[in-house]
């Protein structure tokens, strides 16, 4: 049923891709995920770059307001950088990348790699000083999320921290997070690995002794990842622009521009699931 279901939903999209392209007007309203910036950003250029007539805009506003205003039509397309909640209904779900969340502190840190165990012991205020794994005498600064971030869900699912953080600073980016923990000798913090590469002011430790990367993501060895996420309302009908760029996200031609922003593409077929 799952496969008959992304079947029919890619044809109705290449139809509106097709519209869309012979008319070459409109624009597409994207709200949600933080943490998905870097990958909307590059197909979104993309895809202005091959249809001059459309305009394509990106509110960041969080995972959870993405999802509530692709269902309430405030948006055309919703983004979540995390899977739906059980009461988040009448939602078709694109999962158009992963994301592995590195686990950061400061670059000056000797913390080079730490368990998922001692991660969450960390954040839950059990181990409160850098020497009890393996570092030097100071107390933990836990910098995190604001409540629903799609980037502290995912964090605190896997780690299974969810209610129990302890935080010195809870922020809303994730720039913000990798900007306070550059900031601070003993923070640490987490952050979509697309927003980290490339930084010198933080790295990224080894978590069950494996390094946050596209390989580790993809195999599935990196423990700690989430899913990006493009929702639609199941009630309401993309316009011929909004149509067209999902399926262009979701095309084999986005998958190297997703990968260039440093998130895993996934495979175009069967992607597709209601909610």
């Amino acid at each position: 049923m799952k496969k008959l279901i992304s079947l029919v939903l890619s044809l109705v999209l290449l139809a509106a891709n097709a519209a869309a392209l012979a008319d070459g007007n409109g624009s597409v309203s994207l709200n949600g995920s933080t943490s998905m910036e870097k990958v909307v950003g590059v197909l979104a250029e993309q895809f202005m770059l091959d249809n001059p007539g459309i305009t394509v805009t990106y509110d960041a506003t969080g995972s959870g307001t993405g999802i509530s205003a692709a269902r309430q039509g405030t948006c055309d397309i919703g983004l979540a950088s995390r899977d739906l909640k059980e009461t988040e209904t009448e939602l078709t779900v694109y999962t158009v990348a992963l994301d592995g969340i590195a686990v950061i502190v400061n670059a000056g840190s000797g913390v080079e790699q730490l368990t998922v165990e001692q991660i969450a012991g960390i954040f839950t205020g059990k181990i409160v000083n850098w020497s009890e794994v393996g570092g030097a005498d100071l107390a933990i600064a836990c910098i995190g999320r604001e409540a629903g971030s799609g980037t502290r869900d995912g964090f605190e699912t896997v780690t299974k921290t969810a209610d129990a953080c302890v935080l010195a600073q809870e922020l809303t980016s994730t720039g913000a997070v990798i900007q306070a923990v550059a900031s601070s000798e003993n923070a640490i913090g987490y952050a979509s690995l697309s927003s980290v590469e490339g930084n010198s002011g933080v790295k990224a430790v080894k978590v069950n002794g494996v390094i946050c990367s596209e390989e580790t993501v993809i195999s599935g060895e990196y423990a700690i990842q989430r899913p990006f996420n493009m929702v639609v309302a199941q009630n309401g009908e993309l316009s011929e622009a909004a149509g067209a760029f999902l399926t262009f996200a979701l095309s084999p031609e986005a998958a190297q521009l997703i990968r260039l922003a440093g998130a895993v593409p996934v495979a175009a077929d069967d992607n597709a699931s209601g909610k």
